[in-house]
């Protein structure tokens, strides 16, 4: 049986490695500057997308039942389809997320 030995982990080599910008090479001077959304802001927009698609695919609904001449079966369909794909992946998105919270939650300390 081979005995594995770990060498200490050098951040500032792996940074080098890595071909990041040298002055940067805490974490938490890396995560102070990172630019972009959030995770939570990224969250909310998706929200609100799939939360638009499924008001005008209802919207397309009540239209089409109304006998709305300029809304067509077809479009109304697609509308459908895309909140409905919207819905089911936002719907994966929070099982995962559950999913790793209860793995987290439930690691031994």
């Amino acid at each position: 049986m081979d005995i594995v030995k770990l060498k200490p982990f050098d951040f500032a080599q792996a940074v080098a490695k890595a071909g990041l910008r040298p002055e940067v090479s805490q974490i938490g001077k890396a995560a102070a500057k990172t630019e972009g959304p959030s995770f939570a802001s990224a969250i909310d927009q998706a929200l609100k997308t799939v939360s638009r698609s499924q008001l005008e695919a209802s919207r397309l609904q009540r239209e089409l039942q109304l006998d709305n001449p300029t809304v067509s079966l077809e479009e109304t369909m697609v509308a459908m389809q895309k909140a409905q794909i919207g819905f089911q992946a936002t719907l994966q998105v929070r099982n995962r997320l559950v999913q790793a919270y209860s793995d987290i939650m439930n690691m031994q300390v």
